[in-house]
C-alpha cells in the first residue's frame, strides 16, 4: 500500500520538496532505462493480490481488520481504505511450469488463515468485486483503517474535489448519490495480476495489455449491485473513477482526466512516458520527507528505491498500472499491473481469468509484435467500456477490423490464442486446459458473476424486500463460495431461509422503500389522491422544491376532506398543504424496526418518513411490518414441514 509516514498537512515547503524528490526520481529512471544494466530481462514473473471483504454472520461488512491482522501474524497480509477489507499478496512466481497451481494453492492457503483469523474474531471473508449487503452508512470514517496515509489522502483529496464526491450509474437501475468522504472505493475489492517485462519491451507488452483487458473483463464481470441498485455488469469499473475523483466542476467542464482511468493514447517508447504525463497531469496529494538522493545512490552503485515515485504512482489508478520495484537480486524490474480483475467469484475462476490474460499477453505478442499496427487505440478503449457495462453482451471491435459479439470474440478467437501463449510459456498442459477450460465453460454457458447475480435477483422476483434480496445473494455466494464450484456450475440463488428474513427487519433501513412517491405542498390534492390509486399506497411524502420534507398526505386526511362533501365538482381547487399532516413523526434509518413499531403505535400513525436531517431517503409503512410477519410466518411454518 506505499508509504505510510505521511505528514499532518501538504503544505507548500513540503510540496516542493517532495516535488524535487520526485523530479529526481524520473532523472534516474531515465539514467537506469538508459544504461541497459540495471534491470532484469531475461525473466518473466507474474504475481497477483487477493483484496476481500470481511463479513459478519449476517453478510453485513465487518470493521475487524485491526484484530484479524494481529490474529493472523502473516506478512502478506495488509490492510486496505476500509476496516472490512483486508489485502493479501501473493508470492511472485516465475511464468512457467506450474506456476498457475501454485498461485491457487497459495491463495486457498492465505484466505484459509484469513478466514480462520476472521472467526476467531466473530466474522468471515467473501469475495466479491462488490458486497451486495453494503450500505451508504457503512461507508463513514469510523470505518476507515486508522492509518495516517488513508486519512491523508481523503483529506486532500477531498480538498482538491472541493465538495462531494458524486456517483451517477445508469444500468438496470440507477443510481444517483453524494458522499463526504472517499470510502465510496472501499465498495469494490479486485484480484489484481502482475506481468513483468523487461524495459525494452515495455511498450509493447503495455499496449497489448490495455488491448486484451476488455474482452477478459467480459469473461469476468462480477460486481454487478452498489448500495441497492443493480447497475453495470462490472460496477467497480464506473464506482472506482467516481469514488476518488479529484477534478473540480471548473476541470470537468475543460474535460481533464479523473485519476482512474484507461488511458487515451498508446504508448509510443517507454515507461517513462506514463509516469511523466501523470506527474504533470495529477497533483501530488500525499507527500513524504527524507527521501534517498537516488542519483546518488545510483553514482554510489547501488540502485535506488524511487519512493517519491512508487508513491505517487500509487495515487494514480490507471487500470493497466507501470510498476517499479527491486527484484532482491541486484536487479530492478518493471511490472504491469492490471486492476481491472474483480473479487470472485471463486479461487478457481479468478485464477482462470489470470491465466487467461497472461495467456493473451504472451500469445498476442508473438502473433502481432506492435499490436498498434492492427488496432486502433479507441476500439481498445472502446471494448473495455463495453465489457464494464454489459459483459459478455458487448459488441468488440478487433484486430482484423471486424466487430464480433464478446463470446464468439472470446470462444473463436481470443481462448486459442491463450492456449498458445501459455504452451509458448511451458505452462503445463493439464493447467492450460484447466484453467481456460473455466474460461471457455463458463462463456459459452454465459454465467459470470455478475450474470448469475442479475439471474438470481430477478427469479426472486419482488416477493420479498430488496434487503431480503441482495442478502440472500451474498448468504448463497458465501455457501458457494466454499464449495470452490467455479461460476458457471452454480445454481441461482433462491429465497427460503426465515433467518434472512429475521436478519433483514433489524432496522428500519432494512425495511423501508427508498423509491418514494411525492407531492409538493402548492400540488393539487386531486393528483395526491389519483397517486395513491394509480400506486396502491396510502401515505404520500409532502416534499418542497428543495427535497426536504415538510408534511405527510394520508388516504385518511383524504377521507375526511371527500366526507365534508368537498368533491371536485363541488369546490374550488384545494392544495395538498391544506390536509396534509405538517412536520411528520420520522426516524432515521438507523433506528431499530421494533422501535419504529413502537413509535407508529404510540403516535397513531400508519407510516414513518425516513430521513437524514431534513431530507427524504425512504419510507416505511405498517404494510411493511405486515408483509414480514407474513414472511416470517410462512417460513417458520414452512421449516416445521416433515421432509
Amino acid at each position: 500500500m506505499g508509504q505510510q509516514d505521511v505528514p499532518e498537512q501538504l503544505d507548500d515547503r513540503r510540496l516542493r520538496s517532495y516535488t524535487k524528490a520526485l523530479l529526481d526520481d524520473v532523472l534516474a529512471l531515465e539514467r537506469m532505462l538508459e544504461g541497459g544494466t540495471a534491470f532484469e530481462t531475461d525473466i518473466r514473473r507474474i504475481g497477483a493480490e487477493q483484496e476481500m471483504f470481511l463479513v459478519d454472520s449476517d453478510m453485513d461488512p465487518a470493521p475487524k481488520v485491526t484484530e484479524v491482522l494481529e490474529k493472523a501474524q502473516d506478512a502478506r497480509l495488509t490492510t486496505e481504505l476500509a476496516r472490512f477489507n483486508i489485502e493479501a499478496n501473493l508470492s511472485p512466481q516465475l511464468f512457467g511450469g506450474d506456476c498457475l497451481r501454485r498461485m491457487e494453492e497459495e491463495l486457498n492457503e492465505l484466505l484459509g488463515l484469513v478466514r480462520t483469523a476472521a472467526q476467531s474474531c466473530g466474522s468471515d471473508i467473501l469475495l466479491a468485486g462488490i458486497l451486495p449487503t453494503l450500505r451508504q452508512s457503512d461507508l463513514s470514517l469510523d470505518n476507515m483503517t486508522p492509518n495516517p496515509r488513508y486519512h491523508a489522502l481523503n483529506r486532500e483529496m477531498s480538498r482538491l474535489r472541493g465538495g462531494d464526491f458524486r456517483v451517477s450509474i445508469s444500468g438496470l437501475d440507477e443510481l444517483e448519490a453524494t458522499h463526504d468522504n472517499v470510502m465510496l472505493e472501499s465498495c469494490n475489492t479486485s484480484f489484481q495480476v502482475h506481468f513483468q517485462v523487461a524495459p525494452d519491451e515495455f511498450a509493447r507488452f503495455y499496449n497489448i495489455a490495455q488491448a486484451v483487458t476488455g474482452p477478459v473483463l467480459a469473461a469476468a464481470c462480477n460486481s454487478p449491485v452498489l448500495l441497492g441498485h443493480r447497475l453495470w455488469s462490472e460496477t467497480r469499473v464506473a464506482l472506482f473513477q467516481h469514488s476518488v475523483d479529484t477534478r473540480s466542476s471548473t476541470h470537468q467542464a475543460r474535460g481533464g482526466r479523473p485519476r482512474v482511468s484507461f488511458g487515451d493514447a498508446w504508448v509510443d517508447e517507454s515507461v517513462l512516458e506514463i509516469f511523466r504525463e501523470d506527474i504533470v497531469r495529477f497533483r501530488s496529494i500525499i507527500a513524504t520527507e527524507g527521501q534517498e538522493d537516488p542519483l546518488r545512490v545510483l553514482n554510489e552503485g547501488r540502485l535506488p528505491q524511487l519512493s517519491a515515485l512508487r508513491l505517487h504512482n500509487g495515487t494514480v489508478y490507471r487500470w493497466n498500472r507501470p510498476c517499479y520495484g527491486l527484484s532482491g537480486n541486484g536487479k530492478a524490474h518493471l511490472r504491469i499491473e492490471n486492476r481491472v480483475l474483480p473479487a470472485g467469484p471463486t479461487v478457481i475462476d479468478e485464477v482462470a481469468n489470470a491465466a487467461f490474460f497472461f495467456g493473451l499477453m504472451s500469445a498476442m505478442l508473438e502473433e502481432h509484435g506492435d499490436i498498434r499496427d492492427v488496432l486502433q487505440f479507441d476500439d481498445a478503449k472502446h471494448n473495455f467500456d463495453a465489457a464494464a457495462r454489459t459483459g459478455l453482451r458487448a459488441q468488440m471491435h478487433w484486430t482484423d477490423g471486424q466487430s464480433y459479439p464478446a463470446r464468439e470474440l472470446i470462444t473463436e478467437h481470443l481462448l486459442p490464442a491463450a492456449r498458445e501463449g501459455l504452451k509458448a510459456a511451458s505452462i503445463d498442459d493439464d493447467d492450460i486446459s484447466r484453467y481456460l477450460g473455466v474460461i471457455g465453460d463458463r462463456v459459452r454457458s454465459l454465467q459470470t458473476g455478475s450474470n448469475w447475480a442479475f439471474h438470481s435477483l430477478s427469479e426472486m422476483g419482488s416477493t420479498a424486500t430488496k434487503d431480503v434480496r441482495h442478502r440472500t445473494l451474498a448468504r448463497t455466494i458465501f455457501q458457494l463460495q466454499r464449495d470452490g464450484r467455479p461460476i458457471h456450475e452454480w445454481p441461482l440463488a433462491k429465497l427460503g431461509r426465515a433467518g434472512e428474513f429475521k436478519k433483514s427487519s433489524k432496522t428500519v433501513a432494512h425495511l423501508m422503500s427508498p423509491d418514494v412517491f411525492t407531492v409538493r405542498p402548492e400540488d393539487l390534492v386531486d393528483l395526491a389522491a389519483s397517486l395513491m390509486e394509480w400506486e396502491h399506497v396510502r401515505h404520500v411524502p409532502v416534499e418542497d422544491d428543495g427535497g426536504r420534507l415538510v408534511g405527510v398526505v394520508s388516504q385518511r386526511a383524504l377521507l375526511r376532506l371527500v366526507s365534508r362533501g368537498l368533491t371536485s365538482g363541488e369546490r374550488e381547487p384545494v392544495a395538498v398543504s391544506k390536509i396534509m399532516r405538517a412536520n411528520p413523526v420520522t426516524v432515521e434509518a438507523d433506528c431499530s424496526a421494533l422501535d419504529a413499531m413502537r413509535l407508529m403505535r404510540k403516535e397513531g400513525v400508519g407510516c414513518l418518513p425516513v430521513v437524514e436531517g431534513d431530507r427524504l431517503v425512504g419510507i416505511v409503512t405498517e404494510h411493511d411490518f405486515i408483509e414480514l410477519a407474513g414472511s416470517l410466518l410462512e417460513q417458520h411454518l414452512a421449516d416445521d414441514e416433515p421432509g
